[in-house]
């Protein structure tokens, strides 16, 4: 079997698992494009159509259904065995593909990350952000970075031990004008920065002290969809703002930003770093892993 029919058959099973040629195009790190004329090479060297495909939809035909329930398993083992050939390597190279929330890979992106790879310059880390859960092993990735009571029981975690809290924030300018909230329930005379998740909804700003549990649905006159926006208009004396504490730490230390209600928000779950038990891992995921611990163990 050639490497180009390894690829192509790897191609069938991305758009299978992916449910779409674009998003199997991004998984497998190649074109659309390139993407379509592995799968109709295949077809015709099989000599039938293995998806039927409209404007709006993709979906195997029986022909397809057949080859990928029989060739799944196959590639499988063979990627196994390949692993199991890297994970002797001496010096990690290649590709981790890490799926992590975006406020959670802001955190560990400069500590962790670009340290290790300034130590291992052979490996290449695919660093995919995502405002959802994924199924870490369905969409192709070696590891995932939640927090870690977001983490599937059926996974192994490296819990990285770093103080993680939300803070309310403001410039020293916006309440000098306006004054400070000394409860949750003052913010209603307040304005604010609203958030939009990645879903599209408001964002709550949540609360909690001594047991009680709060959720403000606060006013303004802007709503931002990215937490660094929040930040900018915060320092500008647009309003308060709630963030992650990691997000503002150089602000608030320099004085650009001053800290309120901090006693109503109380520490969030550690991240963690999460993974499928596996046999014979690379030596790049084994290095990011010895790093992932030894980060933690530094801020313990």
């Amino acid at each position: 079997m050639t490497r180009e029919v390894l690829s192509d058959l790897d191609a069938v099973l991305g758009i299978a698992r992916q449910g779409s040629f674009r998003a199997a195009a991004l998984d497998l790190g190649m074109s659309t494009t390139a993407l379509s004329n592995a799968i109709a090479r295949l077809e015709q060297r099989l000599g039938v159509r293995l998806f039927n495909r409209t404007t709006r939809s993709v979906s195997l035909t029986d022909a397809g259904r057949i080859l990928v329930d029989r060739v799944g398993p196959a590639l499988t083992d063979i990627h196994d065995a390949m692993l199991a050939a890297q994970s002797l390597q001496q010096t990690p190279v290649g590709t981790l593909r890490i799926n992590a929330f975006a406020s959670a890979a802001r955190e560990v992106l400069a500590p962790l990350v670009l340290p290790f790879l300034r130590r291992y310059p052979q490996v290449h880390i695919d660093l995919v952000t995502e405002g959802k859960l994924v199924d870490i092993v369905a969409a192709g990735f070696d590891m995932g970075l939640r927090p870690v009571d977001l983490v599937p029981t059926d996974m192994v975690a490296v819990s990285l031990g770093l103080h993680r809290q939300h803070v309310v924030v403001a410039s020293p300018d916006f309440l000098a004008l306006h004054g400070r909230p000394n409860v949750p329930a003052d913010l209603y005379r307040f304005r604010c920065l609203r958030s939009r998740l990645p879903n599209h909804a408001l964002f709550r700003w949540r609360f909690e002290k001594a047991g009680t549990a709060l959720q403000i649905d606060v006013q303004g006159a802007m709503t931002l969809d990215e937490p660094s926006l929040v930040r900018i208009a915060a320092q500008h004396g647009m309003g308060l703002g709630y963030l992650m504490e990691a997000e503002v730490r150089e602000d608030i230390a320099a004085g650009r930003l001053v800290q309120v209600l901090a006693d109503w928000t109380p520490t969030l779950a550690p991240l963690a770093l999460y993974y499928p038990g596996r046999k014979n891992p690379p030596a790049a995921f084994t290095a990011f892993l010895q790093a992932a611990r030894e980060f933690a163990a530094a801020n313990r």
